[in-house]
C-alpha cells in the first residue's frame, strides 16, 4: 500500500495531529537520544515553515520540518530538520520516502536553491543517498556528533 506524504504549516494542523507530531519528535530526540534541549524552538511557526509527515491510522510514523531561510546575499536557502521516525516504523522505508518528498518540496518552493541540514554523524551516509554532502566541520550538539550537510540546487 503506497504511503501518503502529508504537509502543512503548524497553523493549519489539527491540534491533536500537531500534538502527535511534536510528541514523536520529543520521543526520538529527548527521550531516546537523551538530548535535553528546547524542542519547541519557535522555528515551527516561522513564515513559510512546513511540517511534513507520514501517518498510519492517525499515528505519525515519521516527520520532519522544512524551513525557508536566506543566504547572506538574500538568495533563498531551504533547511530540512527535525527528521524523526518512530521506533515501530524504522526499516520500512518510510523516512526515505519522506526525505525524497521533502527534497522535491524544496525544489518546488525554490528551484535551484541549496538545501541544508544538520545530520547526526552516524546518518551521513543515509542523507548522502538523497544527494547531500558534508559541507563543513563536524560539531557536537547535545553530546551527539553532527555534520553540516548540503544539497546543491539545480
Amino acid at each position: 500500500m503506497p504511503i501518503e506524504i502529508r504537509r502543512a504549516p503548524v497553523a493549519d494542523c489539527d491540534p491533536v495531529l500537531l500534538y502527535r507530531l511534536l510528541r514523536l519528535r520529543v520521543q526520538v530526540f529527548v527521550v531516546e537520544q537523551g538530548a535535553a534541549y528546547d524542542e519547541l524552538d519557535g522555528r515551527d511557526i516561522e513564515p513559510g515553515a512546513e511540517l511534513m509527515w507520514v501517518d498510519e491510522d492517525g499515528e505519525p510514523l515519521a516527520t520532519l520540518r522544512l524551513l525557508r531561510e536566506s543566504a547572506a546575499d538574500g538568495s533563498p536557502v531551504l533547511r530540512i530538520g527535525r527528521v524523526a521516525t518512530s521506533a515501530a516504523a524504522r526499516g520500512r522505508g518510510v523516512a526515505s520516502d519522506l526525505m525524497r518528498a521533502a527534497v522535491a518540496r524544496c525544489e518546488e518552493l525554490a528551484p535551484g536553491a541549496p538545501i541544508l541540514l544538520g545530520a547526526q554523524a552516524h546518518l551521513a551516509d543515509w542523507y548522502a543517498r538523497f544527494g547531500f554532502a558534508v559541507a563543513g566541520d563536524p560539531y557536537t550538539e547535545d553530546d551527539i556528533p553532527h555534520l553540516p550537510m548540503a544539497r546543491s540546487g539545480g
